[in-house]
């Protein structure tokens, strides 16, 4: 059986934006069914386990130190990779948070970010005998308007750069002879925040990824 490891942000957590702050939403968290490393793994039949790796916030390679937590997956990955070795493949998919205006505010920065990561992934001393990991990138999903308090002044520039994310990235994985993925081709961000997702979109990207994966790793 194959080893998978989704890394990522938010999206990959499964944030609900719809049930955010109430207790008798799961604490603002998707179900475990609807997330989409979930219905990836579901959708491979067995023949694959994903193991989901996603934090709130975190960004491909950038500092965010009003967090609690280390945000900076360029950091943070190394860790992570020794944790879960062997591993089969690699599925990224950060960018957004990248985006907020404090931070690095643009898709180009976002897109060396991840450069950056399948470097990790591709550098990392792995154990004897294990190999190193394929890469799949996957570009987010567009912020759209919104009215929420925070966010829309967050991700003021996320309309704009977020567009630019499947151009950027699909160079990006081409150079680096990776398979990519452009989640804005199936899933939509909710007007709640502008940023996260419904159930019914963030299970679409888990059921797309599913034929990517599935050629990437001949299964």
């Amino acid at each position: 059986m194959k080893t998978i490891l989704a890394y990522g942000d938010s999206l990959t957590y499964g944030h609900n934006a719809e049930g955010w702050g109430t207790p008798d939403a799961g604490g603002g968290r998707h179900a475990f069914e609807d997330r989409w490393p979930s219905v990836l793994e579901a959708g491979l039949g067995g023949r694959a386990r994903v193991i989901p790796e996603g934090l709130g916030g975190r960004t491909t390679a950038f500092d965010d130190w009003s967090a609690v937590t280390d945000r900076n997956g360029a950091r943070v990955l190394p860790t992570i990779l020794g944790s879960h070795m062997p591993l089969d493949a690699v599925v990224i998919m950060l960018g957004t948070n990248d985006l907020k205006t404090y931070l690095n505010g643009s898709a180009f920065g976002a897109a060396m970010g991840v450069k950056r990561l399948v470097e990790i992934i591709r550098t990392f001393p792995y154990a004897p005998g294990v190999a190193v990991p394929q890469v799949v990138i996957v570009a987010p999903p567009r912020v759209v308007k919104t009215r929420h308090r925070d966010l829309s002044h967050m991700f003021a520039n996320g309309l704009d750069e977020s567009a630019l994310f499947g151009t950027h990235y699909a160079r990006v994985a081409e150079d680096l002879g990776c398979a990519f993925f452009d989640a804005a081709t199936v899933a939509t961000a909710t007007e709640l925040d502008g940023v996260h997702l419904d159930a019914e979109n963030t299970r679409a990207i888990g059921t797309a990824l599913v034929p990517v994966v599935s050629k990437l790793l001949g299964l």
